[in-house]
């Protein structure tokens, strides 16, 4: 991965808070993330897209619904960038871990929305 579109792909503040949060729960649907940063879906969907289009993530399908990790091809330097940026930053991401926790458990979730 070149580190010029690594962190362009970073400077956007919704891109990366997507990011942290995938990172931090290994794998989100986009009605999470959609409640989790209080933004429609078509934006979260777009800014999903471009994190993938960076090789950021890798998704998958189930049924209707796509859920987004980290790929896991993902070069060794551009991850530890991620996590060390996670770890050293978790307070950017708390009011919407809070929504995120207010959806209710993991099984309630994917059973309501996924």
């Amino acid at each position: 991965m070149d580190c010029v579109q690594f962190y362009k792909c970073l400077a956007d503040n919704t891109r990366l808070k997507l990011l942290l949060l995938i990172q931090q729960h290994q794998e989100l649907c986009v009605c999470e993330l959609t409640t989790a940063l209080a933004i429609s879906q078509p934006k979260v969907s777009r800014h999903l897209a471009q994190l993938r289009q960076c090789g950021l993530l890798k998704d998958r399908r189930q049924g209707i619904w796509i859920f987004y990790q980290i790929d896991p091809q993902l070069s060794q330097w551009a991850q530890q960038v991620i996590e060390l940026t996670l770890a050293q930053n978790v307070r950017f991401i708390d009011e919407d871990n809070s929504r995120l926790k207010q959806m209710g458990s993991r099984s309630e979730i994917r059973q309501s929305c996924c």
